[in-house]
């Protein structure tokens, strides 16, 4: 599946007994264009088809255990989404409105899920808003840059209170935890996840969703600020194997980024200057890259100037270390101290300049 927002791991379906389920709908104005079906391997499309007289069917193997699909309409960003094992799915939409539905025939769990989409809309639209007025920022107007930041930190905040909300209200469908795991796991501390997550019904935490938001909080707390950070090794651009354990004595900002990941590109002027800033005063960088393509990696290096040792293992999203550390968006960043200890996460912009100020002046 696409992500919905702005993250989303991949899940791995579990073996299963199959049985076949219809999926189908009505999507006015949608004739001629093509609807793709995937499942949560998030990798390529397990089925399309060319909508006809504004009407599709898709029939999909379904596992006993409920799985989150999703249909994605061509040159739509946003998918819808259903869960499958309740019997047949029906939808009556526009391409102009879709994913939202104007009708839903189908179990509690995809009702639901749409309820959450409904909630989320205005949101997907504000996003839509902030992503394009940020492409528009020149990297050099530290003004427009610290106007831009304050408008993120209200949106994400906004995000926050609905997903809470839709959470609290809905402790009994898979939509809440998928929420959980694609909205807020990157926006709220783990305490404050945790808690959610202990007030979902048990039928909701023991679901695959639910075993990995549990992973999730296991690593969370393995890597939380006051932690010694996890030690781990991994190849750098020239194939020389690097330690974060070989930083002890320093400060280390450990930063997961991609090539490809545009939220990380617009977030490294900020990593760079704060880079050039504190580099003589015991403190350094460490990236770790979540590409899987080394030319536009060692690329993206060169356009953005990091001048600091970058190590990958080229495997995406299944990066060794990322995957140890947790992570399941991008940009995401722990601070290390001389004594190897995690003293903060994800810093950001002028938050990463203000913490070295503290710790360096």
């Amino acid at each position: 599946m696409k992500r919905f927002l702005l993250l989303v791991g991949t899940v791995l379906l579990t073996g299963a007994v199959y049985a076949q389920e219809v999926v189908s709908g009505v999507i006015k104005g949608g004739t001629g264009k093509y609807l793709y079906l995937f499942d949560d391997n998030d990798n390529s499309p397990d089925d399309s088809v060319l909508i006809k007289n504004d009407q599709f069917s898709f029939k999909i193997k379904s596992p006993k255990q409920p799985s989150i699909y999703a249909l994605i309409l061509k040159d739509v960003e946003y998918p819808m989404l259903f869960v499958s094992g309740e019997g047949p799915v029906h939808y009556v939409t526009t391409a102009t409105t879709f994913p939202i539905a104007s009708e839903v025939k189908a179990g509690q769990n995809t009702r639901d899920m749409q309820t959450y989409q409904k909630a989320f809309e205005p949101l997907i639209k504000q996003a839509a808003t902030l992503n394009k007025e940020a492409s528009a920022i020149n990297g050099t107007d530290e003004p427009a840059k610290a106007a831009f930041r304050q408008k993120v930190e209200v949106f994400s905040k906004e995000v926050i209170e609905v997903g809470t909300n839709y959470v609290k209200a809905h402790p009994k469908s898979i939509a809440s935890v998928w929420l959980m795991l694609n909205e807020l796991r990157n926006r709220v501390q783990p305490d404050t996840f945790k808690e959610l997550f202990t007030g979902l019904d048990k039928t909701v935490q023991n679901s695959k969703y639910g075993e990995m938001a549990t992973a999730y909080i296991k690593s969370a707390y393995r890597n939380a600020v006051g932690v010694t950070a996890e030690d781990f090794v991994q190849e750098d651009v020239k194939g020389t194997l690097v330690k974060l354990s070989s930083y002890k004595g320093k400060y280390v900002l450990v930063d997961f980024w991609a090539s490809w990941c545009g939220p990380c590109r617009q977030e490294n002027p900020n990593v760079v200057k704060a880079y050039n800033k504190y580099k003589d005063k015991n403190f350094t960088i460490l990236g770790v890259s979540l590409d899987e393509n080394k030319d536009r990696w060692l690329g993206a290096i060169t356009q953005d100037g990091l001048a600091w040792t970058q190590v990958s293992d080229l495997k995406g999203w299944g990066n060794e270390v990322a995957v140890q550390y947790g992570i399941q968006s991008i940009p995401s960043n722990f601070l290390v101290d001389p004594n190897g200890k995690i003293i903060a996460r994800n810093l950001r912009g002028e938050a990463l300049e203000a913490k070295l100020a503290e710790l360096l002046q």
